[in-house]
């Protein structure tokens, strides 16, 4: 779910249990779903209490919130009910696709470890896809609940039938898509927009930098900066 749709649908959620329910029955309702309310102070505003207790919550405990509000159409809750890959459940961090070939899935790695700094949880398929697991409904549901999507361009990348799919896929959806030039221009509808360079820098050095895109972009910045705050949180 992008930022401004879990923004758009926490405003729902407070705006009907403000119209259905008092404080004591919010409670209740929440406390029904396993949702803990204890920490929260109740306010002047049900609407603004209720989306308070919901700004840090999990992704599905925000959708089951709205399921159970009836605030989900048909074809919506399709969409929102989808779970992240296994690798994404347990984490509120920012959650970046990262879409490469497979003989350069160590430079996805490398790269990974280095954006964990700053509060992004990278996804690559041929690390994060567990053994039991169907690679492709994996990669799917990655595509389907990501925050945004860098393209790794080594080699024969622009070749790929899966990395052009991706990146389809995430424009399709108005993702932010970064271009990381590795020894080959990007090209497609990417191409007018200019590529991160590699020159001689690191790993680290490259994480900073997409770490500053990521939070200078306004399809990405409030999701950054909600990552970021929760994890000072715990």
């Amino acid at each position: 779910m992008r930022a401004s749709e879990r923004m758009d649908l926490l405003e729902k959620i407070g705006s009907e249990l403000q119209r259905r329910y008092t404080f004591s029955d919010i409670d209740g309702f929440f406390g029904a779903l396993n949702i803990q309310t204890s920490d929260f102070e109740y306010g002047n505003s049900k609407r603004v209490y209720a989306k308070d207790v919901l700004k840090y919550a999990s992704e599905s405990d925000v959708i089951k919130v709205a399921n159970e509000l009836d605030l989900l159409g048909v074809s919506s809750a399709r969409t929102a009910a989808v779970q992240p890959p296994k690798n994404w459940q347990d984490t509120k961090d920012f959650r970046l696709f990262i879409s490469h070939i497979s003989k350069d899935k160590l430079i996805a790695t490398r790269l990974k470890d280095a954006l964990a700094k700053y509060d992004i949880a990278g996804f690559v398929a041929h690390e994060d896809i567990h053994p039991t697991l169907p690679w492709q409904d994996e990669i799917e549901r990655a595509l389907q609940t990501m925050d945004g999507l860098i393209a790794v361009h080594t080699v024969g990348f622009s070749t790929s039938i899966w990395t052009q799919q991706e990146i389809g896929y995430a424009l399709g959806r108005g993702t932010m898509v970064i271009s990381f030039k590795m020894g080959e221009d990007p090209t497609g509808f990417i191409g007018k927009h200019q590529a991160l360079p590699r020159r001689n820098r690191t790993a680290e050095q490259i994480a900073e930098e997409i770490d500053k895109l990521l939070a200078g972009d306004p399809r990405t910045a409030d999701r950054l900066k909600e990552a970021k705050d929760s994890a000072w949180t715990f």
